[in-house]
């Protein structure tokens, strides 16, 4: 109160001091600009001035109140599109897991541009396309998703390898992987997909050489790895010895199947699987000596019924010794069937009839195949002990088909 009072008491002596002022001499003011003349008293001319700069200071705090309301609708409707873009988000990723691939596709891209994340609309909708088998649309997208991020042509080539290898372009899968692998040579998922493309492509050479690098790298499990590479080297051991079938003609020259032999990693090379592929080619190669030697340093340290199987069929140089050696692993293991049936088929090639037939049916007493059925039949006819090498022969027929016992005409 005593300050609003002090203001009032200033305010009426200005006013006074004003009017008597005004009353003693009211001032003279002429202004002359070309053509025209404004004369006027000092106090309207004061109170001109007085009134245009109000009217300035109030245009001026006008201007100010409508930039500052533009700005808060400008933000308003960015704040309003950044909500809708989310929710269309949130919807097509949503339509994207329940496989409503179009309005996926849709709502992802169109919110695309003012997301928070554009990458990964842009990539689940180009994702959304490939599924619809929309080449185009996928190209594009993936483009788009390119130019919205910097720095994610990783991700993006990743994405795009994937749907090429999904839809068996595997060229161009392989283009892609290699490019991003010179630009990451470690990122494991670059590997892994690059593996997948290589054994849809048979490329066993290519594959033999990046499997180390998985193992390094940690792209899947050991004994997931351990399968890839029995494959692999079986695989290219069978391609191997095609291509020296086709280019040597009657005369096999092994030297290079050896070659792809000495290649293998160690635990490969004790790796019986892989040590009956690679005698057996050599063996139909016509390297029967070679077969033999590496099948016998093998089978005196590490004992496989596989091995010993394919050791009765191959022909060293010496069929008494080679029949000798087996015999010796008899001793230790006389109720093996498989070893048996190999000591009857190596009697045989050194014309033991009788020996050979007691290997057969001792293998067959043990445990009844095809293949001993098969042998006794095939040894019985050629003895002229036909009604035997008849019997056998129904047997076999009956143990390979699984024909039940039945009464027959002539049996009681």
């Amino acid at each position: 109160m005593r300050t609003f009072f002090i203001l009032m008491l200033v305010t009426l002596l200005a006013s006074v001091a004003m009017t008597m002022m005004m009353t003693i001499d009211s001032g003279y003011v002429r202004i002359s600009w070309g053509h025209y003349l404004l004369e006027t008293s000092v106090w309207i001319a004061a109170a001109a001035i007085l009134l245009l700069l109000v009217t300035v200071g109030l245009i001026s705090k006008s201007w100010r109140g409508v930039k500052s309301s533009t700005g808060g609708v400008s933000n308003w409707l960015l704040s309003t599109g950044g909500q809708r873009a989310r929710k269309k988000t949130t919807r097509g990723l949503l339509e994207f897991a329940e496989g409503n691939w179009k309005r996926a596709q849709k709502n992802l891209a169109s919110a695309a541009p003012k997301a928070e994340t554009p990458l990964i609309n842009y990539l689940a909708a180009a994702q959304a396309a490939f599924e619809q088998g929309n080449e185009k649309d996928t190209e594009t997208l993936l483009k788009k998703a390119y130019e919205s991020t910097p720095g994610s042509d990783l991700a993006v080539g990743i994405t795009q390898a994937q749907l090429q290898l999904g839809n068996n372009q595997l060229e161009q899968s392989l283009a892609t992987l290699l490019r991003l692998r010179k630009q990451s040579p470690n990122h494991p998922f670059v590997l892994k997909l690059l593996k997948n493309v290589y054994f849809k492509l048979e490329d066993w050479h290519q594959l033999s050489l990046l499997i180390p690098e998985l193992r390094r790298r940690h792209v899947a499990e050991t004994h997931e790895l351990d399968e890839l590479e029995r494959a692999t080297w079986i695989n290219l051991l069978a391609q191997t010895a095609d291509e020296v079938r086709r280019q040597s003609g009657s005369s096999h020259n092994t030297e290079q199947l050896s070659q792809h032999w000495d290649r293998l990693p160690s635990s490969m090379r004790r790796d019986e699987v892989i040590i009956h592929a690679y005698a057996g080619h050599l063996a139909n190669l016509g390297a029967q000596t070679q077969a033999e030697t590496l099948l016998r340093k093998v089978l005196r340290n590490h004992w496989s019924d596989l091995l010993i199987e394919l050791y009765g069929k191959v022909c060293g140089n010496s069929p008494e010794e080679q029949l000798l050696t087996a015999e010796n692993w008899l001793k230790e293991r006389p109720n093996n069937a498989i070893l048996l049936l190999s000591l009857g088929r190596l009697s045989l090639r050194n014309q033991l009839w009788g020996k050979a037939k007691e290997y057969f049916e001792a293998s067959h007493r043990i445990k009844k195949t095809p293949q001993t059925f098969g042998e006794l039949c095939r040894l019985t006819a050629n003895l002229e002990e036909h009604q035997q090498s008849s019997e056998y022969f129904m047997q076999g027929i009956m143990e390979l088909v699984g024909l039940p016992e039945l009464p027959q005409p002539g049996k009681r």
